[in-house]
């Protein structure tokens, strides 16, 4: 699960609902949750949105985004032409295969051609980080999830179903909050203690975010990046 946190998390998850052309599933005070059509959770292999409402979430330009897939040029112009005409802006220009937006809270996100067309409306979930080859092998072992590529420039993960977006890697020494993170839900037979334990053991550390007496735990990966393991 990608959670997004928002200012108004009703109005940015409809927005992110009709980009994607995905169905919202759960509405409740503060929180708006939206995945594919037939999604049932929790799916190890499948990818959701949760729009969370912060009361005043930072504006800055954040260590992961979503890139959107597109299957040709023609493809990309015409879904970036939806986009703006939903809310969406575009940032910058250039001849580089992808195109840069923010979404109507401010949030950078692509579309780029993407030949592997069983990736869904999202290509990829992208990270920034010092190390791609390290965090692959972290989060890999944490997810369970395939390796396709890991060179010091990039690095990809999959599910090993092999559908569904890439979890990508790519190198930006930038630290700073971000607004997307990713979640874990552990299967619902999992221990939930007995798999935090695990993360820890793979390199993750606690983290403090002020969020008090939880049901889930806060956990850093060994880059800091900030992550939830949720309960059923």
């Amino acid at each position: 699960m990608v959670n997004l946190k928002a200012r108004d998390d009703a109005a940015l998850g409809r927005f992110w609902a009709a980009v994607l052309d995905w169905v919202v599933f759960h509405e409740g005070p503060g929180s708006t949750a939206l995945g594919p059509a037939g999604f049932a959770w929790p799916d190890p292999d499948a990818l959701c949105l949760d729009v969370v409402a912060v009361p005043d979430p930072e504006a800055v330009r954040g260590r992961v985004r979503l890139d959107l897939a597109a299957a040709s040029a023609t493809h990309q112009a015409e879904l970036v032409a939806r986009l703006v005409a939903s809310g969406a802006k575009r940032v910058g220009g250039g001849d580089e295969p992808w195109t840069t937006l923010t979404d109507p809270e401010g949030n950078v996100f692509r579309v780029r051609r993407e030949t592997d067309r069983d990736t869904g409306p999202i290509a990829a979930v992208v990270v920034g980080c010092a190390d791609p080859r390290a965090m692959a092998r972290f989060w890999g072992t944490a997810m369970a999830w395939t390796t396709h590529e890991a060179r010091d420039d990039r690095a990809r993960l999959r599910a090993a179903t092999g559908i569904g977006p890439y979890l990508e890697f790519v190198p930006d020494p930038l630290v700073t909050r971000n607004r997307f993170h990713l979640d874990l839900t552990p299967s619902p037979r999992a221990d939930h203690p007995a798999e935090v334990a695990r993360l820890r053991t793979l390199g993750a550390a606690d983290a403090d975010i002020g969020q008090g007496a939880v049901p889930w735990a806060v956990l850093a990966d060994p880059e800091g990046n900030r992550f939830c393991v949720l309960t059923r």
